[in-house]
């Protein structure tokens, strides 16, 4: 019998039984750490998205730092689930043993930290991809709140943080199930009463059976379908519409001055925040150095994959795929005279990176 053990367990490198036991303790030890939330990016959670290039443990310590501060601040101080359950249950004298076992756990769980909490990471499905995801917190607010006072302060609070991305919905990656979840998710900020003039920006990431064109066409028509004063407007829209794709999971958001804090991207926003304290927008890309504004328009271009650089010659296609069934052939030629017109430059290149700019 020794033999045959010995026969089955060689293919298996490390032994068979004990490595199965190691994954099993590993598995258990992960799931009781976030109090039995969900481990990874998936359907019917908020969170934010967040981009860095490589580091990604780091980009969770900053993350979790950034979030926390300014959480904090707008919401007060956290609460935990823990003390809150404690008292409940002990209603009779046979429920005391229950009682104190409760809180002898809730005081384990709180005294390590394995609690529900407001900001909690999660496997995103994506290299250099980070989901943190929040409880009991609106995210888009938050993150608005974040990017604002970065933009006024122009302090840099984070090193390998680049976007940092609300999801206020997620839904399955499937047209379809897309399609139901944008007629309701849209409604706050689209549906008549409510209008404004949008844009729709799509990133896919280990997915291959979704369509850009299609996603768009279809959300683009939802946008028009709930109110027509709605308009696409790819220059200074109020809202752009964010469709952020992982594997199987669609995640959406509608976030206000996404050109103003240049796409959401941290490290541009301290950085044109500085620019554009001496000069206007216009002049800060016409007159500054060339060095400058290959920072501006590459959006990392000097910490990124310099392969990344390339798309950026892909001003015009990249646009019109932004575009919905809506638009008029005006906004079209905008974008196509935006490449030749000075002016309009920084525009124009400021909305090529929508590909490379996240990873």
């Amino acid at each position: 019998p020794t033999m045959a053990a010995r026969i089955q367990q060689s293919p298996q490198p490390g032994g068979g039984k004990r490595k199965g036991k190691a994954q099993y303790v590993q598995a258990k030890r992960a799931r009781r750490w976030d109090g039995g939330g969900p481990r990874q990016l998936e359907p019917g959670i908020q969170g934010i998205l967040i981009t860095c290039n490589m580091n990604e443990r780091k980009c969770v310590e900053e993350a979790y730092s950034l979030l926390n501060e300014y959480g904090d601040d707008m919401y007060g101080p956290e609460k935990f689930a823990d003390k809150d359950q404690q008292p409940s249950g002990s209603e009779g004298e046979d429920d005391d043993v229950e009682a104190a076992l409760k809180k002898e756990v809730g005081d384990i769980k709180a005294s390590t930290e394995m609690r529900l909490r407001r900001f909690q990471s999660v496997e995103s499905g994506a290299n250099n991809v980070v989901f943190i995801r929040t409880l009991g917190i609106e995210p888009e607010k938050l993150v608005h709140h974040i990017l604002q006072d970065i933009y006024k302060t122009k302090k840099k609070k984070t090193r390998v943080i680049l976007r940092m991305l609300p999801i206020s919905g997620t839904c399955k990656a499937f047209l379809e199930d897309m399609k139901k979840y944008a007629e309701t998710f849209l409604e706050p900020w689209f549906k008549a009463p409510n209008k404004g003039t949008f844009q729709i920006v799509y990133k896919s990431r280990n997915n291959s059976h979704m369509n850009r064109e299609e996603v768009i066409k279809e959300l683009a028509g939802i946008v028009g379908s709930l109110n027509s004063e709605n308009k696409v407007d790819l220059t200074n829209p109020q809202y752009t519409v964010v469709v952020e794709i992982i594997k199987a999971v669609c995640c959406l958001s509608v976030v206000k001055d996404y050109m103003l804090f240049r796409k959401y991207n941290l490290q541009e926003v301290v950085k044109s925040a500085k620019d554009l304290s001496q000069l206007n927008p216009k002049q800060a890309v016409q007159t500054g150095n060339g060095k400058e504004a290959k920072l501006e328009s590459g959006d990392k271009s000097s910490e990124n994959d310099p392969a990344e650089g390339k798309n950026n010659q892909q001003v015009v296609p990249e646009n019109s795929e932004e575009l919905g069934p809506t638009e008029s052939i005006s906004e079209t030629h905008l974008v196509n005279e935006g490449v030749a017109k000075p002016e309009l430059a920084s525009q124009v290149t400021e909305r090529s990176e929508s590909n490379e700019n996240d990873l």
